[in-house]
């Protein structure tokens, strides 16, 4: 990032003037000779939400090279290979999902199994450009995960590695703490460090601490922080977990569960929470299939206990439930009058601090053109937590297009086809079974 920030800081002037764009945009342009650049993609007329460069209002983004190229209130759209009029749709960072389950594969669970889901088809369509695989591989079976899926997806696919060696592998599986070694899972994180950015310990039904401690001394020695699906924790207490077992920055997941002790017997929230969050202790929703109990999320309303991070835990149930997708949970916070900006911020810039990945999650100059644009449609939608009550609400985002390093990945209603006219032919270079 530094070459950028510098180049732009000698250059910024310039470029303002030569370009048309705001002079007031720090952001506005990098390039030495701002005339001479074309532009492979311009969004153009967009409302853009980019919390990290506190940017809320209509501006031009442009792309070269699969990077953020430039930023203004009017970019020439002549000097653009492609241009697309976003004029009244929301223009955001690229969304990173916190939590999801991507190790597909012929097993019976997460971990290489049939749980899991193949993150290209799942993630474009609701603005998610970075994903966040939360503890299906292990330390033992991380290789073939990298291989099978992160290697061959376009999403970025980044892990919380599982303190057990077998991940998320079901049953026994994730309850044997002989499989769960601190200095195994460190030694892979830091072999893999732009790509394994936590541990995660899940699913623990015992009375032991060891799966947190052996999470939280992996993530000491590997410089990251675990996250913590706290299992049905029958004599383990949330109280003790947030206020003397995690540090700051460590992630508490399902935080709206009402599973785990979040919501006490009056009907408030647990004191633990806010306790955890005094201390430094991150909170993400992992909606998934069986975690987000409209009791528990419309209490933090009113206590204004609002997630760090926004999630799914996508999985083959949970897509099919009340989760759905990314812009779906996002839409339930808006319903919950969470402002639109923050909702934003959950789901881009404070993930990327949480993973320690700042290239991410913002449309700064030179960050990867990664790139969501939302349609905020006013109607009535109803909107369903994991066990079976609806909440409705007059909001909802819906996801337009969706660009993952300059790419237009997702195109809802063909903003950046060309239109059909008789005669007209399209790019023929396209096949139905092309190998990615």
């Amino acid at each position: 990032m530094l070459p950028a920030v510098l180049t732009l800081v000698v250059g910024a002037s310039a470029a303002s003037s030569a370009t048309g764009q705001s002079s007031d945009d720090p952001a506005a342009g990098s390039d030495a000779s701002a005339s001479a650049v074309t532009y492979d993609l311009l969004l153009r007329r967009g409302h853009v939400i980019d919390p990290k460069n506190n940017r809320d209002r209509v501006m031009d983004i442009a792309v070269k090279n699969g990077k953020i190229a430039a930023v203004g209130s009017k970019i020439d759209p002549s000097r653009a290979k492609q241009t697309v009029d976003v004029k009244g749709k929301y223009l955001t960072p690229g969304l990173i999902d916190m939590h999801t389950h991507l190790f597909r594969g012929p097993e019976d669970a997460y971990s290489n199994g049939v749980l899991g889901v193949p993150p290209d088809g799942f993630t474009f369509r609701s603005g998610v450009t970075t994903a966040l695989d939360t503890g299906s591989a292990g330390w033992e079976n991380f290789e073939l995960f990298k291989k099978n899926i992160v290697d061959t997806s376009k999403t970025r696919v980044l892990s919380m590695l599982n303190i057990v060696g077998k991940g998320m592998a079901g049953g026994a599986k994730e309850q044997d703490l002989d499989n769960m070694n601190a200095a195994e899972a460190a030694a892979v994180a830091k072999k893999y460090p732009d790509i394994i950015r936590g541990i995660k310990t899940a699913h623990y039904d015992g009375p032991s601490w060891a799966p947190v401690e052996r999470s939280v001394e992996a993530g000491e020695l590997a410089g990251i922080p675990a996250m913590i699906d706290f299992g049905s924790a029958k004599e383990r207490t949330i109280e003790e977990l947030l206020t003397k077992k995690l540090r700051p920055g460590d992630i508490y997941s399902h935080v709206y569960s009402g599973l785990r002790g979040e919501l006490g017997e009056d009907g408030k929230l647990n004191p633990a929470l806010e306790a955890g969050r005094e201390r430094g202790v991150l909170f993400d929703v992992g909606h998934g299939g069986g975690s987000f109990d409209w009791n528990v999320a419309m209490e933090g309303k009113k206590e204004g206990f609002w997630p760090d991070t926004i999630s799914t835990d996508l999985h083959v149930t949970s897509m099919n439930g009340g989760m759905k997708d990314m812009s779906n949970v996002m839409s339930k916070f808006l319903t919950m009058d969470m402002p639109l900006k923050d909702v934003i911020e959950a789901s881009t810039w404070k993930p990327a601090q949480a993973l320690g990945r700042k290239d991410l999650g913002n449309l700064s100059v030179g960050a990867p053109a990664d790139i969501a644009v939302f349609d905020l449609e006013k109607g009535k939608f109803g909107y369903t937590d994991s066990f079976g009550l609806r909440v409705d609400g007059t909001q909802k985002l819906v996801t337009e297009l969706t660009v993952r390093a300059g790419e237009v990945v997702w195109d809802l209603n063909g903003k950046a086809a060309k239109a059909w006219k008789p005669g007209a032919v399209g790019n023929k270079s396209a096949t139905e079974h092309a190998a990615p």
